[in-house]
């Protein structure tokens, strides 16, 4: 197990296993890049599959009817992703899975990852606690979305916009938004005096830079942190 791989481990729900239940589930994982906008599983299949993100941000987002899209997770490093693949009877992928930013992830076998829980509850009590997770993340969503501050807001407008039009910068994972300051007050409903201080606020974080027309997400995995109701992910 490389650096990388440890730390995410170390982050997971999965970091109390024994080292030998954990090489024993991690047995056969491959490490995978998945490059910035590229799709890993499509809302609809139906094939079992966990993976830990190793880097990199990988968001969950559900699709409506008229094309609008709704992002209902940020995954970062030592999130797990699948686990109800595993469990669920009939499931079906209700989301698509997309990397924001390049992006690791590790995929382990769903057949090895089941069989390991049947046998041994602390990996069956890991997973339990992930998915215990899970749901308590969309339950603090509700509040979350309703009750954000405007600094949530606004770094949820910009993941957002993001995932959906963002072009590479050249200095590492960052992204660039063709948004203009005016725009970003209007989308998250309030005026451009209030975004330019936020913006402030995150610019003096490190966390974006403000350029004409456009805004430069600095960071894109620390500000999904912003989240309150993206806890954990």
């Amino acid at each position: 197990m490389d650096a990388d791989v440890h730390r995410a481990v170390s982050m997971s729900h999965l970091r109390g296993l024994p080292p030998t239940v954990l090489t024993e589930l991690l047995a056969d994982a491959v490490r995978v890049r998945i490059p910035a906008g590229s799709v890993t599983h499509r809302e609809g299949e139906d094939a079992p599959h966990l993976e830990l993100v190793v880097s990199g941000v990988v968001r969950v987002f559900v699709t409506a009817p008229d094309g609008r899209t709704m992002t209902i997770r940020y995954c970062r490093s030592g999130a797990l992703i699948g686990v109800m693949s595993l469990f669920a009877a009939g499931f079906t992928l209700p989301a698509t899975i997309q990397a924001l930013v390049d992006a690791d992830v590790l995929r382990l076998s769903p057949s090895r990852a089941r069989t390991a829980g049947d046998r041994d509850v602390r990996v069956a009590r890991a997973f339990l606690a992930e998915q215990s997770e899970r749901a308590l993340n969309f339950v603090y969503e509700i509040p979350g979305t309703a009750f954000a501050t405007m600094r949530q807001r606004v770094a949820r407008h910009l993941l957002d916009l993001a995932s959906e039009r963002a072009s590479r910068c050249a200095r590492g994972q960052e992204l660039a938004v063709p948004v203009s300051q005016r725009e970003l007050a209007d989308s998250v409903g309030t005026v451009r005096e209030v975004v330019v201080r936020v913006l402030r606020e995150l610019r003096e974080d490190g966390l974006v830079r403000t350029e004409r027309d456009r805004i430069v997400l600095v960071d894109p995995e620390h500000l999904t942190r912003e989240l309150g109701w993206n806890r954990r992910s």
